[in-house]
C-alpha cells in the first residue's frame, strides 16, 4: 500500500459500552480495510469512555473525556484522525458535527443529521465553507439490489413512475421498554434527545430517503397521521403517510415500531407505466421485476441479470448472502473513495454515491413536515426543498 493509500484515520464520538450503532459503524468501517479506528470520545461519562476505549484497543492517549477534547487533541497530532463518525443520540449530532467540521475533520453522521432544519442548513454551510465531507449514514442505500433498482429506473425500465409504497415495520417498542431503563428505548422515546419525531425520525426517515434514492422523485407535500399507542410515551410509535411528488406520482409510507411479529420489515415497491419492482430488506439479495404484460423476473445479487451498479458493490458470488453489515460497509467505502480523492486532490469517481448533507437536510425536513401535518389533523403540508444538490 502506498503512502497515499494508507488507511483513513477514523475517530468516533459516542458508540461506547451499551451502544448498538457504534459497533455497526466500526464493523462497516473495517470490512474493506479503508479505515483505521484510532481515537474516540466514546461516552459522555469519562470513566465509561475510557473503559470502552480499553475494550476496543485504544490507547489512553487516544481516549477523550469529551468531543471538544477530542477535536482539540487530534487536531494537533501528526497522526490525528481525518474523519469522525458521530453515533450519539440525535440531539448531539449538530453540536458535535459542527465542532468536528470547524476543527478540520470530515464527518460521517448517523441519521437524522440534526433535529431541526435550521441546524441542518447551518451544518451544510459550515461543511461547504470548510471544504470537508459531510456524509449521513442512510445505510440501506448501500445494498447492491437497491443500486440495481436505481439503475433500472434511471434507464427507464419502469417507464413513467406512478406509485411508490414504502414500509418499515418493527415490534421492539410494542411494550413500554423505556421504563425498564433500556438505553436504546430510553433516548429514542425522549423528545429532548430524539427530537420531534419518534418512529418517524428513527425509521420513517430511512424509507423516505430510500424512496428518493431509488426513484429520483422529489416529494413536495405530505399528509401524516402519527400515533402513540404505548403508555404515556411522548413521541410517535406508528406513522401512516401519503406523499405527492413533483411530476404527479403518488406515494405511501407506513412506519411502525409496534407491529407485533415484525423484526425489521423494510420494503419498497415502485410502479410505473411499463413495470414494477419489489425489494425487501429481510431478503436483500433479490429484486422482483414485473414488466407490463410479462411474468415477474427474479434478479439476484451477483446473478446474470444484475447490472453494473449492483456489481460495483457486490463482494462474493451469487448464492452467498450479503446483508446489513455489507450494505453499511458499502456506504463507508463510497465515503472512503471521496476522502482518498480529497487527499490526492483528484476528482471523485462519478460512480461513487453516498448520502451527503443535502440528503440529511431533506430527512429532517420530512420529519418536521410529518409532525406539522399530524398536529394539524393530518392535513396536507408542503415539504421544504433542500438547497443545492443531494447525493454526492
Amino acid at each position: 500500500m502506498t503512502a497515499a493509500r494508507a488507511p483513513i484515520r477514523l475517530g468516533m464520538v459516542g458508540g461506547g459500552q451499551g451502544a448498538f450503532i457504534g459497533a455497526v459503524h466500526r464493523m462497516a468501517a473495517r470490512l474493506d480495510g479503508h479505515y483505521d479506528f484510532c481515537a474516540g470520545a466514546l461516552s459522555s461519562d469519562p470513566a465509561r469512555a475510557l473503559a470502552s476505549a480499553r475494550e476496543l484497543g485504544l490507547g489512553a492517549d487516544r481516549s477523550y473525556a469529551s468531543y471538544t477534547d477530542m477535536v482539540a487533541g487530534e487536531s494537533v497530532r501528526h497522526d490525528g484522525v481525518e474523519v469522525i463518525a458521530i453515533v450519539t443520540p440525535n440531539h448531539m449530532h449538530f453540536p458535535v458535527s459542527k465542532a468536528c467540521l470547524e476543527g478540520g475533520f470530515h464527518v460521517i453522521c448517523d441519521k437524522p443529521m440534526t433535529v431541526t432544519v435550521e441546524e441542518a442548513r447551518e451544518l451544510r454551510r459550515i461543511a461547504e465553507a470548510s471544504g470537508r465531507i459531510l456524509a449521513v449514514t442512510y445505510n440501506y442505500s448501500g445494498y447492491p439490489m437497491i443500486r440495481q433498482a436505481r439503475e433500472m429506473i434511471e434507464r427507464g425500465d419502469l417507464g413513467r413512475l406512478r406509485v411508490v409504497q414504502g414500509e418499515y415495520a418493527q415490534d421492539w417498542l410494542s411494550e413500554n421498554l423505556e421504563e425498564s431503563g433500556q438505553k436504546q428505548a430510553a433516548w429514542r422515546t425522549d423528545p429532548a434527545k430524539s427530537g420531534a419525531g419518534g418512529c418517524i425520525g428513527d425509521i420513517g426517515t430511512h424509507i423516505y430517503h430510500l424512496i428518493s434514492f431509488v426513484t429520483g422523485l422529489e416529494a413536495e407535500a405530505i399528509c401524516a397521521d402519527l400515533s402513540t399507542f404505548v403508555g404515556q410515551r411522548k413521541l410517535d410509535d406508528n406513522a401512516h403517510l401519503m406523499l405527492r411528488f413533483k411530476g404527479g406520482a403518488k406515494g405511501m409510507i407506513w412506519a411502525s415500531q409496534v407491529a407485533v411479529g415484525c423484526e425489521n420489515g423494510l420494503q419498497l415497491r415502485v410502479f410505473g407505466d411499463k413495470g414494477g419492482i419489489v425489494w425487501r430488506q429481510e431478503n436483500p439479495n433479490e429484486l422482483i421485476f414485473s414488466p407490463l404484460r410479462e411474468a415477474p423476473r427474479r434478479i439476484t445479487r451477483g446473478g446474470h441479470a444484475a447490472g453494473d451498479a449492483a456489481a460495483r458493490l457486490t463482494r462474493v458470488p451469487s448464492g452467498h448472502p450479503e446483508g446489513y453489515i455489507e450494505g453499511f460497509a458499502n456506504i463507508y467505502t463510497e465515503i472512503a473513495a471521496a476522502i482518498f480523492a480529497a487527499r490526492e486532490g483528484k476528482p471523485v469517481d462519478e460512480r461513487v454515491v453516498y448520502p451527503a448533507g443535502a440528503d440529511g437536510e431533506k430527512g429532517v425536513a420530512f420529519i418536521e413536515a410529518a409532525v406539522r401535518s399530524s398536529a394539524a389533523g393530518a392535513t396536507w403540508v408542503k415539504i421544504p426543498a433542500a438547497i443545492g444538490e443531494g447525493l454526492r
